[in-house]
């Protein structure tokens, strides 16, 4: 036993090179008496079969003396360990000079953590804000990771967090899109795991919370890249995906989990071997937008079934009422608040310029094919309102020689997925989608973003245009379309602190194929039914919309609207049964629900009935 105690005492001591500690005399003398201590109680308490502790991390703790009191605090909870059995410790036999931790079958909420967490130390902030600054702080392994990925200059998020969450605060951030919060949690929850030598026998030790499959996958790969060079497992579970194949994952251990809310429910409550009682640092990242969509109660339950020993990192671009009731069940220390934008008198990011263009609603289509037809060789985004409308456009664009590319709520995740990745590695290309990509997704170098369909409020402005000009040094193009009638709406982003500038465009430039389209639409079978779903779905979403005195239904020309889509004569559409079924789905989503009557507003005379309904949730 003398043989494998040294060689415990050394692997202590090269941990303890990462801290700074003033009496490292004193720390290796109470190590010592410590361990002395806790082996004689192994020696008479263990059985084969028990539950193991990892030795290394729980040594390492009790030999800091940065806090006295904290020391004592932790003896003191070893020995009522002990004493109640509650966790039990197991002695290596003499030919063994490591130390493992059996998978537990049963996760109790509220059971302390195996591994404990660091001592807080003083925050501060780095020398500079180049990522060599933090060289002693944090370990080669993962600034090769940062500096492999091309960083070498942190954002202002990054300068302001790093320091405050690698000391182990709570933190609640507030920064816009763009601004680099994936690396600022990601570098201090990798650090943590890693100072603790966190190895898959420890189950779960950090768990990232993303709104979207998309986010997800993002968050993901930026994890894998931060990872190359470490010996922690990472992984990522999240609707669509495979589960059984997931559960497998998780029950071999993966120590730095991303997951979205409803698949990581799922695998909390339903799959054994599951370890995250170990868990050290809880992200819920997008925290505003995870509401949004209708995952409070979701959370809730996580929030509940998770340690409630951690530290927490909640990140939001918004700050809502719903986001602080999560902040405030979620964050159980006192958090650092930090809001790097709140002095800035503009919400969107520097090296963006942005505007509108007033369009008549029988020329919106004609304009976008123009614009598109222009800007083949460059990155573009196009933002519709719904799922319908993208994939009309979509299949109209590609077949009349307009390459494009689709992601929408109504495709399956593994069309999703390969879309993303297809357009993120592409130079040049062009995207339709809806607000399902446009939330934290970081899409290289996209060089305009389109609005062609207006959004449901300025949060969703902000966000849409956030997918360009990203990073310090970022420069990208927004345009939104509005119809004359809509121009109310910028009232909304100039109290959003939203700058925009109108742009003209010439009538005598403006591709005129009118009469192709209808031409198309009319002879064209598959094309026809397509233009009739975008059709009621892009007038469903309109009545459906946040700011119905500006968004009127009721006022809209339909013929004008119906050429837009290719018709002569526009098809007959029921808006008043989705008014009753989106006022339910706002209601969820913890929207304010405007309008009078049981449907939210009075459907126009003008409007007919159209039977063969679709679902009707197709705004995502």
């Amino acid at each position: 036993m003398n043989n494998i105690h040294k060689k415990h005492l050394k692997k202590i001591e090269k941990l303890q090179k990462f801290r700074k500690t003033k009496s490292k005399k004193k720390n290796d003398l109470n190590g010592k008496e410590n361990n002395s201590k806790e082996e004689s109680n192994i020696n008479r308490k263990e059985s084969g079969s028990e539950k193991i502790v990892n030795e290394e991390s729980v040594n390492e703790k009790l030999n800091d003396t940065d806090n006295t009191k904290v020391i004592k605090d932790k003896k003191r909870k070893m020995n009522d360990e002990d004493n109640n059995d509650v966790k039990k410790i197991k002695s290596c036999s003499e030919n063994k000079d490591f130390v493992d931790e059996s998978v537990a079958d049963a996760q109790t909420p509220n059971e302390d953590n195996l591994i404990e967490s660091l001592p807080n130390q003083e925050a501060s902030l780095p020398p500079s804000k180049e990522f060599k600054s933090l060289e002693g702080l944090v370990c080669e392994k993962t600034l090769k990771g940062v500096f492999d990925m091309g960083f070498t200059q942190m954002t202002e998020i990054q300068y302001k967090t790093v320091m405050p969450l690698l000391n182990g605060r709570d933190l609640l951030g507030a920064a816009k899109t763009g601004s680099g919060k994936t690396l600022a949690f990601l570098i201090p929850t990798i650090e943590l795991l890693y100072k603790l030598n966190f190895m898959p026998r420890n189950g779960t030790g950090a768990i990232i919370i993303s709104p979207t499959r998309e986010l997800s996958l993002q968050t993901f790969g930026v994890l894998r890249d931060l990872l190359q060079h470490h010996q922690q497992t990472f992984g990522i579970v999240m609707g669509g995906a495979n589960r059984k194949q997931e559960a497998e994952r998780l029950q071999r251990g993966v120590n730095i989990l991303v997951a979205t809310p409803g698949r990581l429910l799922d695998h909390l409550q339903n799959t054994p071997g599951f370890v995250f009682k170990n868990l050290q640092c809880l992200i819920i990242d997008e925290a505003d937008r995870i509401l949004e969509i209708g995952f409070e109660e979701e959370m809730k339950q996580i929030i509940k079934i998770l340690p409630k020993k951690r530290q927490t990192l909640l990140f939001s671009a918004t700050q809502t009422r719903k986001v602080e009731d999560l902040a405030r069940v979620s964050l159980k220390k006192a958090p650092l608040y930090v809001g790097v934008d709140d002095d800035k008198e503009v919400s969107t990011v520097e090296g963006l310029e942005q505007g509108y263009i007033v369009v008549p609603s029988e020329k919106r289509f004609l304009l976008l094919f123009t614009f598109l037809k222009k800007n083949m060789k460059k990155k573009v985004m196009v933002f519709f309102s719904s799922c319908h409308s993208v994939k009309f456009h979509s299949e109209l664009l590609n077949y009349i020689d307009i390459p494009v590319m689709d992601i929408h709520g109504k495709q399956k995740q593994q069309k999703r997925t390969s879309t993303f990745f297809e357009f993120c590695t592409a130079e040049s290309g062009i995207l339709l989608c809806t607000d399902v990509a446009a939330r934290g997704l970081d899409i290289p170098e996209v060089d305009w973003i389109v609005q062609y369909d207006p959004p449901d409020d300025p949060k969703e402005y902000i966000h849409r245009v956030g997918r360009t000009a990203r990073g310090s040094q970022g420069r990208g193009h927004a345009l939104l379309f509005l119809l004359p009638e809509e121009l109310g709406f910028l009232r909304y982003l100039k109290h959003a602190k939203v700058p925009l500038n109108e742009y003209d465009f010439s009538k005598a430039k403006i591709s005129n194929i009118q009469s192709q389209l209808e031409k198309l639409i009319s002879k064209n079978y598959f094309l026809n039914k397509s233009a009739k779903d975008g059709y009621r779905s892009y007038l469903q979403a309109y009545a459906s919309h946040q700011h119905r005195n500006i968004f009127n239904v009721n006022t809209i020309d339909l013929q004008k609207v119906g050429l837009s889509f290719g018709f002569t004569v526009p098809p007959n559409v029921n808006l008043s049964v989705h008014a009753s079924n989106s006022n339910k789905l706002q209601k969820r989503n913890g929207a304010t629900v405007y309008g009078t009557g049981s449907h939210g507003f009075k459907p126009s005379k003008s409007v007919k009935r159209f039977k063969p309904l679709n679902k009707l949730n197709d705004r995502r």
